[in-house]
C-alpha cells in the first residue's frame, strides 16, 4: 500500500511545478480545471490517502474508489475527499470536464474554529458523492468560476471569500441526497487487507519512551477504514486466514519481544507503549500468546 501523498507530491506529479509556500500551519488553497488532468498524458496519483482535502465537480463517466467501495458517476456530481480515507478517481474516457479545489484544514481555520472532519461530507464512514441536477450543477460551476476569479484578483480579503465559497459548496452538498449506487469490487478484500496492513505497520516500531500504539482493537481499525468490523474481519480472514484480533496480537507480541530484548525499559512501560494501561493486562496478554511472562522472556 503506497504511503500518504502530500501536497508536494500532488504538485510534483500532477502539475510539475511547486507553489512558493506550502506551509501547512498557514493553510493552503488552490483551484484547477479538471479538463487539464485527463487524457493519455495525464499523471494520476495512485489509490492512497492524501494529506489534504479535495472537492471535485465532475461531468462525465467515471468511477470513484474510496476505502473498499466504489461509486459509478454518469453525469454531474460533486466528490468530497478527506485525508482519513484513501481514494482514487478513474475516468472512463477523455470526455471529462469540471473543476476541483484542494485545501488544508488550516485554510478554513484561519478565522474560525471550523473542523472539517465534523462535516458529514467528510466523515470516514459517510458517502462522499452527490449527484447534481441541471440547476445544481450550474450553481456548482458558478462557485468554482468565482474561485478562479477571486484567486487571480488583487482583493486584500480574497481568501475570506474563497473560504466562503468552499463552505457554500459543502453546505449545498449536504442538503442533497448522496449517491446510493455503491458496489464493492471483486478485489475489495485484498484492498481492505492492504489498508489494514498499512495502518498496523504505521504504529511500529516503538522507538522512544512515551510513544504509544493507538489502534488496539478491530473496532478502532474498522472505524479508521470506514468499514464495519465484521466486514474487516471477513476481508482479513479471506486474504490472510486470520482475524483482525489475531493479526494485531501477533504484531504486538513481536514488538513486545523486541523491546524486552533490546531495551532496559521497565515491563510496565513496555506494556503502556503497546496500549496496555495496566501492567497486569500486558502480563496476561503476553503469557497467553507466548507461554511466558514478560520478565521470564527477558531473562532468557
Amino acid at each position: 500500500m503506497p504511503a500518504t501523498h502530500s501536497l508536494e507530491d500532488f504538485y510534483r506529479v500532477k502539475v510539475n511545478w511547486m507553489p512558493e509556500n506550502l506551509r501547512q500551519d498557514i493553510g493552503h488553497f488552490n483551484v484547477f480545471r479538471l479538463d487539464d488532468f485527463v487524457g493519455p498524458a495525464a499523471q494520476c496519483l495512485p489509490f492512497s490517502r492524501k494529506d489534504f482535502y479535495k472537492i471535485t465537480f465532475v461531468a462525465g463517466q467515471s468511477t470513484y474508489h474510496y476505502a473498499d467501495k466504489s461509486v459509478a458517476v454518469d453525469g454531474n456530481a460533486l466528490l468530497f475527499a478527506n485525508p482519513q480515507v484513501p481514494y482514487h478517481w478513474e475516468p472512463f474516457d477523455e470526455k471529462q470536464s469540471g473543476f476541483f479545489c484542494i485545501f488544508t484544514e488550516h485554510f478554513l481555520q484561519q478565522h474560525t474554529s471550523i473542523k472539517l472532519a465534523d462535516f458529514p461530507v467528510f466523515l470516514p464512514d459517510g458517502q462522499p458523492i452527490y449527484i447534481l441536477n441541471e440547476a445544481q450543477q450550474a450553481a456548482a460551476r458558478q462557485l468554482f468560476q468565482k474561485m478562479f476569479d477571486e484567486l487571480e484578483s488583487d482583493y486584500a480579503y480574497k481568501y475570506d471569500l474563497l473560504r466562503a465559497y468552499v463552505l457554500e459548496l459543502i453546505h449545498g452538498a449536504q442538503k442533497l441526497q448522496p449517491a446510493t449506487t455503491l458496489y464493492r469490487e471483486s478485489n475489495a478484500a485484498t484492498r481492505i487487507a492492504s489498508l489494514f496492513t498499512e495502518l498496523l505497520a504505521r504504529q511500529f516500531p516503538i522507538e522512544v519512551q512515551g510513544q504509544q500504539v493507538k489502534l488496539r482493537t478491530a473496532q478502532a481499525f474498522a472505524s479508521q477504514l470506514a468499514v464495519h468490523t465484521n466486514h474487516l474481519n471477513r476481508a482479513l480472514k479471506e486474504v490472510t486466514g486470520k482475524t483482525t484480533t489475531q493479526l494485531l496480537a501477533e504484531r504486538l507480541v513481536q514488538e513486545a519481544q523486541a523491546l524486552l530484548k533490546h531495551t532496559d525499559w521497565p515491563v510496565g512501560l513496555i506494556g503502556y507503549s503497546l496500549g496496555f494501561e495496566e501492567a497486569a493486562h500486558f502480563n496476561n496478554f503476553f503469557k497467553k500468546h507466548t507461554g511466558h511472562t514478560p520478565s521470564a522472556a527477558r531473562a532468557v
